[in-house]
């Protein structure tokens, strides 16, 4: 079983009552994630959004360059239950609304520039397989459709629930 990066883009009264019942978020988020397998919308017009396996990476290297939102984790608690590996967080769109903007300013080359390859297998991040020069270039394909992503989230105004599952 591996673990993946998670995003459900949700308005602020989708929020609000996600806040009040988390069970009700997580339904909700199963059922735009279904529904979405159907369509496959592009990343910003999606309400759902996941990062596979590449989630430890892209936080890795987010947190090097100093990144001002975890966008990996997320920055508030939901709820304390566990959504597949620990608890859902959000982020508010005041918040999603930096990330796009800071996301749309960085390159996925400067992310992984000085990078060694070494300094992820130390770290011990997941999926832990940091042998080569070229496993940098495994999250590459990820970063412009998260980006997207955020982007189409905060030209709506939209808040972000974040979870590992």
């Amino acid at each position: 079983m591996s673990m993946n990066g998670e995003y459900l883009r949700v308005r602020r009264a989708e929020l609000d009552q996600a806040l009040k019942d988390p069970a009700w978020a997580l339904d909700l988020a199963a059922a735009i994630q279904d529904a979405q397998e159907e369509l496959e919308p592009a990343p910003q017009e999606a309400r759902y959004f996941t990062t596979h396996q590449t989630w430890d990476l892209l936080g890795f290297l987010l947190r090097r360059s100093a990144f001002p939102v975890d966008i990996v984790h997320g920055e508030k608690p939901l709820a304390a239950d566990d959504w597949g590996y620990g608890p859902p967080r959000y982020l508010t769109h005041d918040r999603v609304r930096l990330a796009a903007d800071t996301l749309h300013r960085t390159t996925y080359d400067r992310l992984i520039q000085g990078v060694d390859p070494s300094e992820l297998a130390k770290a011990e991040i997941y999926p832990r397989f940091w042998d080569s020069p070229t496993s940098l270039e495994w999250a590459r394909d990820l970063f412009t459709p998260l980006t997207e992503f955020f982007r189409g989230a905060a030209s709506t105004g939209h808040a972000m629930l974040i979870w590992l599952d």
